[in-house]
């Protein structure tokens, strides 16, 4: 099965280790698109304790990620990384989308 997104070794590895700091223990994590934000949509990363009936589920090295269908269509394709400024020594997951058209100055919105 084709994955819609890909994920690099960096962000599964930061993504299982906060995981592991969590209680309980969430079984996967959900990558998804909102509406909302100053170019239309969002992305959003959050934890999820069991799959929903919707859900497409991927591994990842042992990472379980969900995408819902909707959501689908605007992750296609997507990289998701995360990064380690050394200069300033902040830190976070960065999305990689192809289908983006636009995005708005604090970077955290799109439009496709």
């Amino acid at each position: 099965m084709t994955k819609p997104v890909r994920m690099t070794a960096a962000a599964i590895k930061k993504v299982k280790e906060i995981m592991e700091s969590q209680d309980p223990k969430p079984a996967a994590v959900r990558l998804g698109v909102r509406g909302g934000g100053c170019s239309g949509f969002s992305y959003s990363m959050q934890f999820e304790l069991e799959k929903g009936a919707m859900d497409k589920e991927y591994d990842f090295d042992g990472l379980k990620v969900l995408v819902d269908g909707v959501s689908a269509m605007y992750l296609d394709g997507i990289v998701i990384d995360f990064v380690s400024l050394m200069v300033d020594g902040q830190s976070g997951f960065k999305f990689l989308n192809p289908n983006v058209k636009s995005t708005c100055g604090c970077g955290s919105s799109f439009s496709a």
